[in-house]
């Protein structure tokens, strides 16, 4: 059998509200869009007794064996989901780890999706959203890549039509901690996002928002505040914005030959910076 190839796209936090804390676990809001950055799955039924999983590509290299992939497919071998079918899995990871991305969220997701689009698995919804809960609370919002409003009551509504954008993505040599920067929220933000409409994607409505985690994250890295800064002076920019807990940074553009300028600059500056172009979809 050969193999598929499906495309597991980088998300982005548009904005970001801490709403408040259950247990262990911190309930936001946000407003969330999918841009063409994507690492490429390539999956196959094995004949092997066991699964296969492999990662390459320029960020697979600190990726452990207990990774989003292994534990979906633990989770569903023993909900007797699988039904003792084994896969070979191939990776190469282009958007980068600990970046804010959802990158290895959204690996789980699509291979998820795949499974039940293929009818390789039989599943109710309802099952599907705790599998998902066990392996991350943002893996349910790759299983519909496309800009979407998650509601601090954790309900998701999806825009098939919205404005787009360009993006100039950077990421320092390091990353952020996701644990770290939410044991670091002190004050809860009010629920913004309860009512969601489409204007919510309108440029002027997405510069009044924010991203909460943004100034926790600059505290204790204070490269990220300088990075924003330099990233503002881009000609045509409409705002900069963190993305998740970090630590990637993203500018908005109307149009890609504003984006791809700015990416020129700033690789000028800051060679030792990984940056990329893309755009929403």
């Amino acid at each position: 059998m050969t193999f598929v190839k499906i495309k597991s796209h980088a998300k982005l936090n548009l904005a970001l509200n801490v709403t408040g804390k259950k247990s262990s676990l911190h309930s936001i809001e946000s407003v969330i869009t999918f841009v063409d950055l994507h690492d490429e799955i390539f999956i196959k039924k094995s004949k092997s007794s066991k699964h296969k999983i492999l990662f390459t590509g320029r960020f697979s290299k600190k990726i452990n064996k207990n990774n989003t992939i292994s534990r979906l497919l633990e989770i569903l071998e023993n909900k007797k989901i699988l039904k003792n079918k084994k896969f070979h899995i191939k990776i190469i990871k282009k958007i980068p780890n600990k970046a804010g991305l959802g990158g290895g969220s959204m690996n789980a997701a699509t291979i998820l999706k795949y499974f039940i689009k293929k009818k390789v698995i039989s599943i109710k919804k309802k099952e599907i959203t705790k599998i998902t809960k066990l392996i991350g609370s943002d893996v349910i919002l790759g299983l519909n890549p496309k800009s979407s409003i998650l509601t601090s009551k954790n309900v998701i509504k999806v825009f098939n039509h919205k404005n787009k954008f360009y993006t100039l993505i950077v990421k320092p040599n390091f990353g952020c901690s996701t644990k770290y920067i939410y044991s670091k929220v002190k004050k809860f933000d009010k629920p913004k996002f309860n009512r969601p409409y489409k204007s919510m994607f309108n440029i002027n409505n997405l510069k009044k928002m924010n991203n909460s985690l943004q100034s926790i994250a600059f505290s204790k890295y204070p490269k990220l505040k300088k990075i924003k800064s330099e990233l503002e002076k881009s000609s045509k920019l409409e705002f900069v914005r963190m993305t998740g807990s970090g630590s990637a940074l993203v500018a908005y553009f109307q149009t890609k030959e504003n984006c791809e300028r700015a990416k020129k600059r700033f690789n000028k500056q800051h060679k030792n910076y990984w940056c990329i172009t893309s755009k929403t979809i």
